[in-house]
């Protein structure tokens, strides 16, 4: 297939394969309907022929050329996989064009330090397990660490020491470089609530913003109620990517937390009794 893509990648070949789609044809038409001259012509056809893309027959002093449409079918089937894959995965598409609308949203109000101080979010979702189990992802490092971070990132380093007190850490990566939080619990109430402060680092290990979180778990007929609650300080102009991907971040960390639920679940017996301890 690399063949293929490569040799339809330049325009003469292209109109080469163009005008042996009408019909076959030999070097000196070809070159006379391209305004390429004839040894370039025959370049060009070698690379086609590498490829599978035409054959070639001697028919007494010309050397006609033919397309072959099998390697053209499968490039076909390739890219239409693409197009679906492309539009079965719309929404990541989504993601990036809301983010940066939210960057430049921000962008445009971040003229001085503290400029979001005291802003909130708020976000909720019900989880088809008992309190227990949620309660576990949140304290259980290994696994936070699974699902704590929007998708394309790595988690390297996560905590959730569950005590007044206790260390609260994330630190990430992605191509681009490294991102560390660093912060402490305050309460720690199992299986129902925990307040803890993370603080966004930059690369030079300063703040670019703090944020508190409150998070309570309630059990409901369905499982488990999560609140988290999430107010902001200490922000910097600097921190204007973070604060822009909050909603959509936490959104995508969610998701990721309702999956990792349900796969818990999924190894518990009915009676509630873990089957993979």
């Amino acid at each position: 297939m690399n063949w293929i893509a490569s040799a339809l990648g330049d325009g003469a070949r292209w109109r080469i394969v163009e005008l042996l789609a009408e019909r076959p044809r030999s070097v000196g038409e070809l070159a006379e309907l391209t305004g390429l001259r004839q040894p370039q012509t025959t370049k060009h056809l070698q690379t086609l022929s590498r490829a599978g893309l035409v054959t070639v027959s001697p028919l007494g002093q010309r050397r006609v050329y033919a397309v072959e449409t099998a390697p053209l079918a499968a490039l076909e089937r390739r890219l239409r996989e693409l197009v679906e894959t492309i539009e079965a995965h719309a929404d990541e598409r989504d993601v990036i064009a809301r983010y940066r609308a939210a960057i430049e949203a921000e962008s445009a109000i971040a003229d001085r330090e503290r400029w979001a101080d005291g802003r909130t979010f708020s976000f909720e979702r019900v989880l088809a397990a008992p309190r227990a189990v949620v309660w576990r992802q949140w304290v259980d490092a290994d696994l936070l660490a699974s699902w704590w971070a929007p998708p394309s990132m790595t988690v390297t380093d996560c905590v959730l020491e569950p005590k007044p007190g206790g260390r609260a850490v994330l630190e990430y990566r992605d191509a681009e470089g490294r991102y560390r939080s660093e912060g402490r619990v305050h309460t720690a109430k199992e299986p129902e609530h925990l307040e803890f402060d993370i603080s966004v680092l930059d690369a030079a290990g300063a703040i670019s913003f703090t944020g508190h979180y409150d998070l309570t778990l309630t059990e409901v007929e369905d499982g488990t109620r999560l609140r988290l609650g999430l107010r902001i300080t200490e922000t910097t102009v600097e921190a204007v990517p973070y604060i822009a991907g909050i909603e959509t971040g936490w959104g995508q960390v969610l998701d990721n937390l309702t999956e990792a639920v349900c796969v818990a679940q999924r190894a518990t017996e009915p009676n509630g009794k873990d089957v993979s301890s």
